[in-house]
């Protein structure tokens, strides 16, 4: 007899940016020149001492697995990272290695929420947050975060929710880029202490922040849990390889999960992640040729009749409205992709509600693939407006 799906299976959405990817992709097999705006992946490879320990290890272990919560060196890295970074003391046995940040959502709403609680998030907001959160038996609870509000969730849009279980907030944002203040970010988290929710923060753009540092709420409280990611400031995205850092009263709980679902996290990958926390210079270097792109790619927006766009504090996005040009951002991005060789994604991605009118540009990759993006892009959507 045929197999069918699940139920849960079903009420998970397609990623679009990974849709997105895929056809343009095929385009590039074809022949075509595309530029990739699409994924947010760096086009800069993972760091040269990341990759010297990687050979070292290749030729000299047997790579086999390590311990569920990963290997102590690495743990005892990241408790220095946070010291050295934030000020903020983290015991290394609070810190869990994971398979990339994907793992980390995993485990976290396994190990905190029933079938049933709710999850609040801000809208727009990664997709997977929803769809992890869905196909578990989660109930997403969507928190608009507007244009009005330079797309930043506040203290006040947490505590005017109706009673929720957990609050997922990340700073950076994807697809937004925006930043929560400080202030604010404290504010979030008296909140949740004082109602009972339990905490999720998602810090995997640390690091890429233009003007500004972005806060870990662990400087906040220690009854939180933080995921993070070796895949975004430290360019390592195929590596798989990420963090959390949970309670102490959970510690044994999420390793008990991790036992089960992932054996342990990929061995390579925690060898080159440890060599990674040491490549701060050349990994800044990064974060400049970021910069660089962002303030092309903006003036490019601006200068094809964009509406408006996102604050863009950190991360690599940027966050445009299309209702200029009279398209739904599905049929936008769809043309531009087939017209113009440009690879974006539609914000129904990362808003189910008023996604439609907007769409995301990713500049984390090459210079000049950036600046071929937006002479291509400025073309196409001054064509558009004249057609129109």
């Amino acid at each position: 007899m045929p197999l069918t799906p699940s139920s849960r299976s079903r009420v998970v959405d397609p990623f679009l940016a990974m849709d997105v990817l895929d056809r343009a992709n095929t385009l590039a097999r074809s022949g075509r020149t595309v530029f990739h705006l699409e994924a947010g992946q760096p086009g800069t490879p993972a760091p040269s001492r990341a990759l010297e320990a990687a050979r070292q290890a290749l030729a000299s272990d047997r790579i086999g697995y390590t311990e569920a919560l990963g290997r102590p060196a690495l743990r005892e890295r990241l408790s220095r990272h946070y010291r050295d970074t934030y000020g903020v003391d983290v015991a290394p046995e609070r810190i869990v290695i994971t398979t990339g940040s994907s793992a980390g959502f995993l485990l976290a709403f396994v190990a905190l929420f029933d079938v049933g609680q709710g999850l609040g998030m801000a809208v727009p907001g990664y997709p997977a947050y929803r769809n992890i959160a869905a196909a578990l038996g989660i109930t997403p609870h969507f928190i608009p975060c507007r244009a009005a509000e330079n797309f930043r969730l506040s203290a006040a849009a947490v505590a005017a929710m109706p009673t929720i279980d957990g609050l997922l907030i990340a700073s950076p944002g994807n697809p937004s880029g925006t930043v929560i203040p400080a202030d604010e970010l404290a504010a979030i988290v008296d909140v949740c202490n004082r109602r009972g929710i339990k905490l999720i923060s998602d810090e995997i753009y640390h690091g890429i922040t233009y003007g500004g540092s972005a806060q870990t709420v662990l400087a906040y409280s220690p009854h939180v849990l933080v995921i993070n990611s070796f895949s975004k400031y430290f360019s390592m995205t195929g590596w798989r390889i990420g963090w959390m850092v949970v309670p102490d009263d959970l510690v044994r709980t999420v390793e008990r999960l991790a036992q089960n679902f992932h054996i342990s996290p990929p061995t390579l990958s925690q060898v080159a992640a440890l060599a990674a926390l040491d490549a701060a210079k050349e990994l800044d270097a990064y974060v400049e040729t970021y910069a660089a792109n962002r303030k092309h790619l903006l003036g490019a927006l601006r200068k094809a009749g964009f509406g408006t766009i996102a604050p863009a504090d950190g991360a690599f996005y940027l966050y445009a409205d299309v209702t200029p040009f009279k398209l739904d951002a599905t049929s936008f991005a769809k043309r531009l992709l087939e017209q113009a060789g440009v690879a974006a994604t539609p914000g129904n991605d990362f808003d189910p509600i008023e996604g439609d009118r907007w769409i995301r540009f990713s500049y984390a990759g090459s210079q000049s693939e950036v600046e071929g993006a937006a002479a291509a892009l400025v073309t196409w959507c001054r064509g558009l407006n004249s057609a129109s």
